[in-house]
């Protein structure tokens, strides 16, 4: 092949400054060699042709300007984002030096855009995550700094047409307004072009059975044509812009299909106007356009009330707080708190961040974040929940965590990663959708080559009609909708779900196993006796007691740390999930724990409990003998019987797999009226419990609260987190119940069955609806107007279904 010579140029063809006479920087721009003043514009100008986008220059008026004035100014602002100061407030490490923030994404209109931006940033090296969520259009982004930078990802996903940015509550609600207000304005002109456009329609059907002059036809046709053409280049330009993105990176989203009906249904009729004759098809481009605007209205309309659920926890915590320094009031911003802070918190005002009460009584709201719907007492001593609102007497409170740290951060946190996640159904549907849209494509290719054998003057009609009615939306909305919407009616009930696959496999579940102590029960022991089993007296076996357990977050360690100063220095201090605790004081090993645990540094067999003991069981020993025995009582909860009850009758069959002794948890299953039991079990026996169950077909789901929950909760098919836990069995769950009823599991099991069955039937219903109207609009007997409003409702019966879970 010949190669095309450079030109001899003074001045840069992009920039237009002169050209150094040195100066070796060639581009191919159709067809012809043109020299570039410097590698920046000769890089930019490559990028052009690169991109298929050469008309540029045959349409300029001017010389582009240099490559560092092509930067938009938010490209330019991204680098800002890679100064440290600027990430303290949104960035986080982990313990593997990996950064973590959250993104917001503008111009994500459908789940392909979701997978693109996915699978472009992934592609980045040192990129180690990257999730978006289409329901708050949020982007979970883990990155290794020394490879990539956050800018770098930023400007990635500006490359392909989105605009991300760091995430922030009032960004996302003017994007959200912003979204809203251009799909209703888009809508509006659909709507009111589509109603005008049917008028003249039906004059027209009219005047083809009683006659009609043939120039006020044309007039007709002509004003029918002006009224669409807002509706296509404003109303449908999204259809448009979104399709030739996809087709230029090869991919086939539902909006290929979309454009391509409107499209070709729109050129058709604009060429039958021209031509004074033939059939046009305004009135089913308008009504098409219309109806699909408002399916996706109302769908947009249930992802923003889902997302609302995070976005209000973060609204809550309040932008001043009161705090107290020597005496003297003064009025901060919440961000300038620090752990040990002393704030005050007037009736009425809400808390600033996680703490606890140090003075004053009062009740506290945390409706918001429990569902609760009767505020707690709180006293000296007693955590308060950033978020939640002082009702009745002004409180004093150290601050306890700030920022990230803070209950209401931990929850964003779940709540994003849980609606990041996509259960299988959607990524099957997602799958499913893909490859319906090349099979849609070529049935439309087929029905269009055997009608233009048959009778070439209806091929383009009922083409036209199969490429309308087949539109895969309501497959694609029949499953994300439903799971959006049962969602967030669980978090306002209470039951935070945090992982993708929850509402699908809870729905099976058939088996539920509880721990006892702080799940069934409250967690909150009282000590009832102290036998002293040697000669060490009672306050002395109590003080050595309280200094092994005060370290410890575990119920029976913290009410044993109460009875005590715990002031003696133990050393070498160490931790057996489920069954206790050993260290060193003064020279001396002491273990604190079950029976069968401190035996094994006694050497001695237990002395038994008395016959009547119905409570916990805590032993106190060394290598020269059994010191104590401890015995702490616990009371149900309120509403465990009610709970209990509930799931037996949805058809749960409930266990108990408990470390407390044998003789507590006998007396708890026995006032439940549950059959299954066991107690004195390690982490490691309750999850080979769990796994013969699952062995034996069951679908296990597990609800616990303490660290040593953790195993058997991530082990578990579903599992159940109390909000009061331990943050470790928080980390290892599914799900978290920030209230503390129990009825909640019940709500839970009926919201996920009642999602299941919502999918179903919208999965049904897709599918139904294809398969009877690809046949009919293939055969003929379905007119492209007719296909736009089957379509369109199909999509919109979908979203009202899957709406009724909330």
């Amino acid at each position: 092949m010949k190669q095309a010579s450079a030109k001899q140029e003074e001045a840069c063809f992009h920039c237009g400054l002169p050209v150094p006479s040195n100066a070796d920087y060639p581009v191919e721009i159709d067809g012809e060699i043109h020299n570039m003043c410097c590698q920046g514009c000769q890089a930019v100008a490559q990028a052009i042709v690169d991109g298929g986008l050469t008309s540029f220059y045959r349409h300029r008026d001017t010389p582009s300007g240099r490559p560092e004035e092509l930067i938009p100014e938010e490209l330019a602002r991204m680098d800002l984002y890679d100064q440290p100061e600027l990430q303290a407030g949104f960035v986080q490490v982990d313990e593997r030096n990996l950064k973590h923030a959250s993104l917001i994404l503008e111009g994500i209109t459908c789940a392909a855009c979701v997978w693109l931006n996915e699978r472009h940033v992934r592609a980045l090296p040192g990129v180690h995550e990257f999730q978006v969520n289409y329901t708050t259009h949020r982007a979970h982004a883990v990155w290794d700094d020394s490879q990539v930078h956050l800018s770098d990802i930023l400007k990635a996903i500006s490359s392909i047409g989105y605009v991300a940015h760091p995430y922030d509550p009032g960004r996302q609600q003017a994007v959200q307004k912003k979204e809203k207000s251009q799909a209703l304005r888009r809508l509006f002109v659909a709507g009111l072009g589509a109603m005008q456009v049917m008028m003249l329609a039906i004059a027209m059907y009219a005047g083809d059975y009683s006659g009609m002059e043939v120039n006020i036809e044309h007039f007709m046709r002509w004003v029918s044509l002006l009224l669409t053409l807002p509706v296509v280049l404003y109303s449908s330009s999204g259809f448009f812009v979104t399709a030739w993105r996809d087709l230029r990176r090869r991919q086939l989203s539902m909006e290929v299909p979309v454009s391509l009906a409107i499209g070709l249904a729109f050129s058709a009729s604009v060429w039958h106007t021209l031509q004074g004759s033939g059939e046009i098809y305004f009135d089913s481009v308008c009504m098409f356009s219309f109806f699909l605007l408002a399916s996706r209205y109302l769908e947009m309309g249930a992802r923003h009330k889902a997302g609302q659920a995070a976005e209000e926890l973060v609204k809550l915590l309040p932008a001043t707080a009161v705090r107290i320094t020597d005496g003297e009031h003064q009025a901060v911003s919440v961000s300038q708190l620090r752990p040990g802070d002393i704030v005050l918190v007037r009736p009425g005002e809400t808390v600033p961040a996680d703490g606890e009460v140090t003075e004053g009584e009062s009740s506290v709201d945390e409706s918001l974040l429990t569902g609760e719907s009767l505020p707690r007492h709180r006293a000296p001593g007693d955590a308060l929940v950033g978020g939640s609102l002082n009702v009745e007497s002004p409180l004093q409170m150290r601050i306890m965590s700030v920022g990230e740290d803070t209950m209401v951060s931990g929850i964003v946190r779940l709540l994003d990663r849980a609606q990041a996640e996509k259960p299988r159904l959607a990524q099957l549907a997602d799958r499913i959708a893909g490859y319906f849209v090349g099979a849609q494509l070529l049935i439309a290719a087929s029905v269009a080559s055997a009608w233009w054998l048959l009778a070439p003057d209806r091929a383009f009609e009922i083409t036209l009609a199969v490429l309308v009615v087949t539109c895969p939306c309501a497959l694609s909305l029949a499953t994300p909708t439903a799971v959006t919407a049962a969602t967030g009616a669980l978090t306002r009930l209470g039951l935070l779900v945090t992982r993708g696959h929850v509402l699908e496999t809870l729905a099976s579940a058939d088996s539920m196993v509880f721990d006892k102590t702080g799940t069934l029960t409250r967690g909150s022991l009282s000590l009832a006796d102290v036998q002293p089993l040697g000669e060490t007296g009672r306050d002395a076996v109590l003080e050595l007691a309280a200094s092994l357990a005060k370290s410890s977050e575990h119920p029976v360690s913290r009410i044993l740390a109460l009875h005590g100063s715990g002031s003696r220095v133990v050393s070498d201090l160490r931790s057996r999930p489920g069954q206790g605790m050993q260290g060193d004081i003064d020279g001396v090993s002491y273990r604190l724990g079950n029976a069968a645990f401190v035996a094994e540094l006694t050497g001695k067999a237990p002395p038994s409990a008395p016959a009547d003991a119905q409570g916990t069981q805590v032993y106190l020993g060394s290598r020269a003998g059994w010191l104590a025995r401890f015995e702490l009582h616990d009371r149900l909860r309120a509403d465990a019987p009610q709970a209990i009850a509930e799931l037996k009758a949805a058809g749960l069959r409930p266990y108990i797999y408990s470390g407390d002794v044998p003789q507590a948890v006998a007396a708890v299953a026995g006032e439940l009226g549950i059959a299954d039991w066991r107690g004195g079990m390690r982490p490691s026996e309750k999850l080979e419990q769990v796994r013969a169950l699952q062995q034996r077909g069951h679908k296990v789901a597990m609800i616990g609260d303490g660290v040593n929950d953790a195993p058997v909760l991530g082990g578990a098919d579903v599992s159940v987190a109390m909000g009061q836990g331990a943050q470790l069995a928080h980390a290892s769950a599914d799900m978290v119940a920030l209230s503390e009823r129990l009825g909640v599991l019940a709500d839970g099991v009926h919201k996920a069955r009642a999602t299941r069955r919502i999918i179903q039937q919208n999965l049904a219903w897709a599918a139904t609806y294809n398969l009877v109207a690809v046949p009919l609009a293939a055969a003929g007997w379905v007119a492209p107007w007719m296909a736009a409003i089957g379509m369109s409702l199909s999509s919109l019966v979908v979203v009202i279904n899957a709406l009724r879970l909330k």
